[in-house]
């Protein structure tokens, strides 16, 4: 019987994680004392994993730090082995529309750099267009420069990226996509640069300049939810917040989330959607409570389909 690719690469990644030894691979088959070593030597990892596993989804994603991390790891193993360990760009692209984990993701792998090494200081600097592109010639570059020294030994995220390039020949934004590119090449070990935005939109911006496609190496996808991607999303919402939905209540919020979805492909917000949904269902149950006499502990944690208010314009 054929062996599924991910689970393929899985086990190949884990062996590679504990020099080629399969007994002593991270999972909870694992034997001792090779499960206790792999343990502590992989703390970082083991972290993030931990961190990733509360997303909803992203198998692709997390496909891609274990992969980095194994790449890191036995960069260091062959470094002190007296082996040639050359560095490579880490610089990404995330595709995805909004709502889909992107800013999240990008938060969590500063975390996980810093902590294998890889950058200095390990913090996000998040931008826009606005923050890169200047009023006048020249200005433009001196703004990118700067926030490039703000990122320097973390990671540079920037958003709507291909924002830069609608403007056409003449627009600013060609400057800061070209500042971009030779920091990249001048200063790619010491910051991290991660361009996001819609799907489409990003493979028309990557045409833009000759150079962009060849200097990010990694390529990641963060599709849109399933409807029960986006019900489990919803469930763990309201348990950290601790609050419980009737069954009603939730049949009623499956039932739009299959329509809006449906109704709005191209503008439906994922996981940013649900999250508005349950904060303003809670802010309409606080309300509904203040005209009762008694509130217990039920009352106070319970969501009923009355506290969610569902139109389609709030789909966009």
């Amino acid at each position: 019987m054929n062996e599924p690719i991910a689970i393929k690469k899985q086990r190949q990644i884990n062996i590679v994680l504990n020099h080629g030894n399969e007994k002593t691979k991270i999972d909870d088959g694992a034997t001792l004392p090779g499960k206790e070593k792999a343990l502590d030597q992989h703390q970082p990892l083991l972290r993030m994993e931990k961190e990733l596993n509360q997303l909803v989804g992203m198998e692709e994603l997390k496909y891609h730090v274990k992969e980095i991390y194994a790449w890191l790891h036995i960069n260091k193993c062959r470094q002190e082995m007296g082996l040639k360990a050359e560095k490579q760009a880490l610089h990404m692209l995330f595709k995805g529309n909004p709502g889909t984990g992107k800013t999240t993701v990008a938060r969590k792998l500063a975390t996980l750099f810093h902590e294998m090494k890889v950058l200095s200081k390990g913090h996000l600097i998040e931008a826009e267009r606005a923050d890169l592109v200047g009023e006048y010639i020249g200005h433009t570059a001196q703004k990118t420069r700067d926030l490039l020294k703000k990122a320097s030994g973390g990671i540079l995220f920037i958003d709507e990226a291909y924002s830069l390039g609608r403007g056409g020949e003449k627009d600013f934004g060609k400057e800061a996509i070209d500042t971009l590119v030779k920091a990249m090449e001048d200063q790619q070990h010491d910051f991290i640069l991660i361009l996001a935005g819609y799907p489409k939109e990003m493979e028309r911006f990557l045409k833009l300049n000759p150079g962009l496609p060849s200097r990010f190496p990694i390529i990641v996808s963060f599709p849109d939810y399933s409807v029960e991607e986006l019900m489990e999303i919803a469930k763990r919402m309201i348990t950290q917040r601790e609050y419980v939905l009737t069954r009603d209540c939730e049949w009623k919020l499956k039932t739009h989330i299959e329509r809006v979805k449906n109704l709005n492909p191209g503008s439906f917000s994922n996981g940013r959607y649900i999250r508005n949904m349950i904060e303003k269902a809670v802010r309409r149950q606080s309300v509904r409570l203040l005209n009762e006499i008694s509130q217990d502990r039920k009352t106070l944690m319970t969501i009923q389909s009355d506290d969610l208010v569902l139109e389609e314009r709030d789909s966009i």
